[in-house]
């Protein structure tokens, strides 16, 4: 009996694990797709490595945000898809997205997220023009 419960609440927590990081990619989908940076940046780490292009560097959340803020005025968002999910070999989630600007350009987006405490934040963003 004792074997029962603890299967039920396994499957349970994974579960519940499995939903957390869906809903952190779909928030984080809308924030992009939006263009809004302060959504986006209540998922940033403390620190997050953020590539756009061929500049890539360690921000804080706050110039993180910053940098994105500039991005997104130069390229606005019109749209956001994520074309895949995974699981890392380190054990981090990552999706991988397509994101399309007003301008007629396409950005891959690769997004990083670690599981800190019982929420999930990213770690690690790339804006890649394809």
């Amino acid at each position: 009996m004792k074997k029962w419960i603890s299967l039920t609440l396994l499957v349970f927590s994974l579960a519940s694990a499995i939903a957390s990081v869906t809903e952190i990619f779909d928030e984080i989908a809308a924030g992009i797709k939006s263009g809004d940076v302060k959504m986006l940046s209540r998922n940033f780490n403390s620190s997050i490595d953020l590539t756009i292009g061929t500049a890539e560097n360690t921000y804080s959340k706050a110039q993180a945000e910053q940098v994105l803020r500039d991005f997104f005025a130069a390229n606005k968002p019109t749209g956001f898809t994520i074309v895949h999910q995974g699981l890392s070999k380190e054990g981090a989630k990552y999706a991988i997205g397509t994101m399309t600007t007003s301008q007629g350009g396409n950005y891959r987006v690769y997004l990083y997220v670690k599981q800190v405490g019982n929420t999930y934040q990213i770690n690690e963003l790339r804006f890649m023009q394809e």
